[in-house]
This record gives structure tokens, sequence and C-alpha cells, in this order.
């Protein structure tokens, strides 16, 4: 269901300020960015360190966010503004993603997001069940005739080296349009905010015609890489493809374009998606709803009520033998393997244009 926003008086409100600045010292830049080589092994490089650093300090003190620029190009409002080369590539990756979703001829493609933070690879010594019961839903799928899987997980950013997704600066509250679809607030070159993964992320997303999350519950809530992916995945629900429309990170001018009305992009539309929640005390259901809404408000297509999954392993027993119970419930194993099953359905049901959601013609009286 398309939102489409009325039209409403021009009007500019005031961009509020006030919370003071964050700027560092000289002094305070070096001592923080010296924390990363504390080693003594970078002893011997010092000079060449204070040499890297200096010019780190330079590109900070000069806010150079995005040092690399060229101009838009043809597609955009203002062709001859100039963006950042890397949310240039981004922005190319993800078109061509979305064709090859779109071209009837390729397999169909199931994006399993393992939710978890928990890994063998890093301190816990163990992977999670989360990772076993996304197992158990690939298989499913790769038996499936032309489809193919994508596997998410997200445990990565606990313990790979480097691996980042950083979280969202709500772009979105100040005004939809300054929201950019993909992500326009990093990197930033300036503030040492690199190598964020949502770049490739944004296009496993456009890629896929399914989307399958698991994920255990913490602390009554999502884990926290989860949570950081579903934050900034609020520009694929009405942001801005447009960057040049507000002359890049201009507050006013997205403000009055907001206000001139906006149309609300749904850039993930149409997709299928399963959910599947695990926990050992409390939390499931709460969880595996917020997760639903989230999707259903940019317009994914549930599958089936066997694709909603919320389940206890272990309810209340130690944490040392939760594998164990998971190994012994054979009913969540089948429920799991059901919701791909269901998944896999509901995909072809979409991709062979045999669904029709029934609210398409309704149009929405709270457009946001």
């Amino acid at each position: 269901m398309m939102r489409r926003a009325g039209r409403r008086r021009a009007r500019i409100f005031k961009v509020r300020k006030g919370q003071g600045s964050v700027a560092l010292t000289k002094a305070e830049f070096r001592a923080r960015i010296g924390e990363r080589f504390y080693d003594p092994a970078f002893d011997a490089v010092r000079p060449e360190m204070d040499a890297v650093i200096e010019t780190a300090w330079d590109g900070y003190h000069r806010y150079r966010k995005s040092p690399r620029k060229r101009k838009a190009g043809r597609g955009f409002a203002r062709p001859g503004f100039e963006l950042p080369v890397e949310w240039l590539e981004t922005r190319q990756r993800l078109l061509l993603a979305g064709k090859r979703q779109k071209d009837p001829a390729s397999p169909s493609r199931i994006l399993l997001i393992c939710g978890a933070a928990r890994s063998d690879q890093t301190c816990p010594g163990e992977m999670s069940k989360t990772f076993r019961l996304l197992t158990m839903a690939r298989r499913i799928v790769e038996r499936a005739r032309r489809f193919e899987t994508d596997v998410l997980d997200l445990s990565r950013l606990t313990s790979e080296y480097g691996r980042v997704i950083h979280p969202c600066k709500a772009c979105v509250s100040t005004a939809m349009p300054l929201c950019n679809w993909p992500c326009s607030c990093y990197p930033n070159h300036a503030m040492g905010q690199v190598s964020d993964w949502m770049a490739e992320i944004y296009e496993k997303w456009a890629a896929a015609h399914g989307v399958m999350i698991l994920t255990p519950v913490y602390w009554y809530g999502a884990p926290s890489p989860l949570k950081l992916m579903m934050d900034r995945l609020v520009c694929a629900d009405g942001g801005n493809p447009d960057p040049t429309s507000t002359g890049g990170k201009n507050p006013e001018k997205a403000k009055r374009l907001e206000l001139r009305g906006w149309h609300y992009p749904k850039h993930l539309a149409g997709r299928a998606f399963a959910v599947v929640v695990h926990g050992d005390a409390a939390g499931v259901d709460t969880l595996r709803r917020g997760i639903t809404d989230w999707l259903i408000d940019m317009e994914l297509v549930q599958a089936g009520a066997s694709a909603s999954i919320g389940r206890f392993v272990g309810f209340y027993k130690p944490y040392a033998t939760s594998h164990e119970d998971l190994d012994a419930d054979a009913g969540l194993h089948e429920e799991v393997r059901n919701a791909a099953r269901s998944l896999i359905q509901m995909v072809r049901t979409i991709r062979g244009g045999r669904y029709l959601p029934p609210d398409r013609a309704l149009r929405d009286p709270r457009p946001k």
C-alpha cells in the first residue's frame, strides 16, 4: 500500500540546535586515535605513526567527511552536484541488484539472516543455536528448484576484524528526504567512521526475493547487531534516492521538500519474509511481533502463519546444556523447515504474479 502525503502549507520550521560541541582538541584526538596502537610492537614505527596521526588530525579538523567526490550525473535533480564516490558506487550496485531481482529469468534468492552475536570464532567458544536453526532452513531452500541462498551472519560484527555497522543518526527525524537510500551518513572519513558493512547489506536485501530472519532474544529485545541493521534500514522505508535534491545534508532544504508532499518510496516492498525467534526465559513473542511489524511496515509480505515462529529452547534450564535442549526439540526443527517451505511458496506466488495485496487500492489516511 503506497503512502501518499497530502499537500501541506509551505512552512519552514526552525532547525533546532543546542546540544553543545563534541569537537576534540588535538591532544584529545591524538590520545584517542593512539589507543588503536597500544601494542608495544608499534613502538618501532612511532615516527611514521605520528605522521599518519597528523594527517588524520588534519582531516578531522577540516572535516573531510567525503574526500573523493564526483558530479552526480544524469538521473539526479542536480546533475552537477558533487556526491561521494563511495555512495555513488553503492547506489550503482543496488540498482544492478534490483534489476536482477526483477528479472523473471533469474533464480529466486532467499536472504537468511542470523541475528545472534554469539560465535565459536570468539570469546563464547561455541556457535549459536540460531546459526544451527539457520542451517536447517538453508538446506530446505537449497533443495528447492531454481532457488539460491545468501547468508548474512551478523555475528561477524563480534568475531571479524574491522567488521562494523555504524549506528543510525536519525536523519529521518529531521525530515524524511534527509535520509538517503542507500544511507549517505557513512563512510565519514573525518570521524574515522569507515568500513560500514551496511553498503553490502543493502545490496543483499535489494537482491533478495525473500528474507528469513532467525534470532535469539537478548535481554527482552533484539541482539545489538540485528538492531543496528534494522535501524540502518530505515532508509528503505521512504528514503530519498537523490541527495542532490536536498543539497546533500541540508536540513532546511530537506524540510522544505518534505512539506511540499513526500511520496515515501518503499524500496524493498513486495519481498516475502519469515521470522523465527527463540529464547530461554522471556521476551520471545514481543520480539517476534516487533520484527514482524517492522517488516510489514516496509511492505514486505508474510509467508503465512507458519512463517512466524516464537519458541523457548531450554526454558529456565542451564545455559550449559542449551544445545542439547535444541537437539531434543524435533518439533522446532520441523517448524523452522516449514517456515522455509512457506517462504519458498510465497516467493513463487509473488514472482508468478498470483499474489494480489488485498489493500492495494486503498489510500493510507496517515502517511508518514
